[in-house]
């Protein structure tokens, strides 16, 4: 089992740690808002004498184009819906998809697929030139990919020059030689490039579909293709359901032993409930005081995820430059109270920036146990950095807006760090600010907010898949921090001097987190926890903290 992977094998009814994410991500829980959707009478109808798998979710489903996706939902979806050079097995190892032979070179930087007989869902053989384009468009400008950065992470030949503009999409060192063969060219030997080719970015995309459907593909389910389990049946892009149907062009659909996958948005959580008591819902995320009131049923599970929720503040907002300010806000929370007494789901208070149980060392360790301990909630300590700052910033009291995502839990933790914040630091004052998720992400990556609530879902099974989004320049470093050591640092670990030096890179990327941390870049809450309710007659759902969260090619319902 690789590292920092999670699974919960329903039929044996057991969580399986393993040890290898968007934004992300890309996964969250989310708060009511003032138009959530009707209760269970308006949960999909169920299917008589289908096997469907009636799925509750409480945020909507944004994208269903690879390069365009980075929430958590949008990438388990289009994971049910196509497939990569490679998947991932029950236990988070990579296995063998679309590509049915891989080659790889003496000196590990070149990597010859060979592809196997599978089609689209319109009939048309995929082929490595569906991969070629792919990769092309995600790195190209113009198709303006918050992704584009993950295949230079992959080592992917010329592809952090062509993202930067220093370079030609041609130059990109992916080629299809012809149908079957495709040749990737890496500038250097990445140890979970496998893992990666099982993430949504690197997905394929029928080039002659895509161009054909032009500026409304992915946008409706007309306008996708499918090479995976499954195929999108219903939606319409911000609605509150959508159905999928097992894709019978699939190479391996003999496996598949569900009809269909039908979603429901509910963000009410007490709503979501009352839909799977009716049997609406065969699953469905419990929250708050729903977790204590179903902790005894053999329906319950809890399953440890890899999301670090935290709070980022922009330092292009007036205060927030002042790093006594940021330590103030970063200590005055009681984090342990928001574990215990608000999300009670299994989460674990987070005094770190690299989450727990997310990959090993080059020592045999989870990062978390050699890395280094950082302060904790500690309100005496924060209300002498606001004294500091105060003096600093010639200021006696600071106003600022607090964004988050309308979920219940979203909106009562934000609530709860408003009142914490107010109260340890008098003069301090939070606005609230609650928007749809989507909103939410938008808002944070145009910098247009002060202080955000957001998480981070590791795409891969290194502590790089945090640290490199507080790079000067990253488009995921929503708070403007910019530091020439950490960069140094982050680029010599990446692709540098350390990149081929496992234990010097691992305590380089320790080093990293502290000064993260030292200079409260982010200021974390907690690591997510998932408790879940299962319907007894559904098997085989397979859970990962790593990339894609969820897979239901080997569910199956009775």
């Amino acid at each position: 089992m690789r590292r920092g992977k999670f699974m919960l094998a329903v039929s044996m009814v057991m969580v399986l740690l393993a040890g290898c994410g968007n934004s992300g991500n890309n996964a969250a829980d989310k708060a009511p808002s003032g138009s959530a959707p009707a209760a269970a009478s308006s949960a999909p109808a169920k299917t008589t004498g289908s096997k469907i798998l009636n799925l509750g979710k409480d945020v909507e489903l944004a994208s269903m184009d690879s390069a365009i996706a980075t929430d958590g939902l949008s990438f388990e979806v289009i994971a049910d819906t196509i497939e990569g050079l490679y998947t991932v097995d029950e236990a988070g190892v990579p296995q063998l998809a679309m590509a049915e032979k891989a080659d790889v070179s003496a000196d590990g930087k070149t990597i010859t697929f060979t592809i196997r007989d599978a089609k689209w869902s319109n009939g048309t053989p995929v082929t490595a030139h569906d991969f070629e384009f792919a990769w092309k468009r995600l790195v190209s400008p113009e198709t303006a990919s918050e992704y584009s950065f993950i295949m230079g992470v992959a080592g992917v030949k010329n592809a952090d020059d062509i993202v930067a503009g220093k370079k030609g999409i041609d130059e990109l060192g992916v080629k299809a030689t012809d149908d079957k063969t495709l040749v990737v060219e890496l500038d250097r030997p990445v140890a979970f490039f496998n893992s990666l080719m099982a993430f949504p970015p690197f997905y394929p995309i029928n080039e002659a579909f895509y161009k054909e459907k032009g500026t409304e593909y992915a946008l409706t389910a007309d306008n996708l293709l499918a090479n995976g389990p499954f195929k999108m049946d219903k939606w319409d892009v911000g609605g509150t359901t959508f159905s999928l149907v097992k894709n019978t062009d699939y190479y391996d659909a003999g496996s598949i032993k569900l009809d269909g996958l039908n979603y429901q948005v509910i963000k009410d959580t007490q709503q979501s409930i009352l839909a799977y008591e009716n049997g609406d819902l065969d699953y469905v995320q419990l929250s708050g005081e729903q977790i204590s009131s179903y902790q005894d049923s053999p329906e319950y599970h809890s399953i440890v995820a890899g999301y670090l929720w935290y709070l980022s503040p922009n330092m292009k907002v007036k205060g927030l430059e002042n790093v006594n300010l940021r330590k103030a806000l970063s200590l005055a929370y009681d984090k342990q109270a928001i574990v215990e007494e608000i999300l009670k789901d299994g989460s674990i208070a987070a005094d770190f920036a690299v989450p727990t149980q997310l990959a090993t060392g080059p020592d045999g360790k989870d990062f978390r146990e050699t890395a280094g301990t950082y302060p904790t909630t500690n309100k005496e300590e924060a209300a002498k950095y606001w004294e500091q700052a105060k003096k600093e910033l010639g200021v006696d009291s600071l106003k600022f807006e607090l964004l988050f995502e309308d979920t219940e839990s979203a909106t009562l933790v934000a609530q709860f760090i408003q009142s914490e914040i107010e109260s340890a630091l008098p003069g301090i004052t939070f606005e609230l600010k609650s928007q749809p998720k989507k909103n939410r992400v938008e808002l944070m990556q145009k910098g247009d907010y002060q202080i955000g609530l957001t998480r981070w879902g590791p795409d891969y099974a290194d502590p790089m898949t945090y640290l490199d989004m507080w790079v000067t320049g990253s488009p995921n470093n929503y708070g403007f921090w910019s530091n020439p050591e950490y960069d140094a640092l982050i680029n010599s670990a990446s692709k540098g001097d350390l990149a081929s030096k496992p234990e010097e890179r691992w305590e380089a990327l320790k080093k990293a987190e502290g000064i993260v941390m030292d200079q409260a870049v982010i200021f974390p809450v907690y690591q997510k926890g998932n408790a879940v309710l299962i319907k007894p007659n559904v098997t085989g759902l397979e859970f990962h903290s790593v990339g894609v969260n969820v897979f239901y090619k080997h569910a199956d319902k009775s």
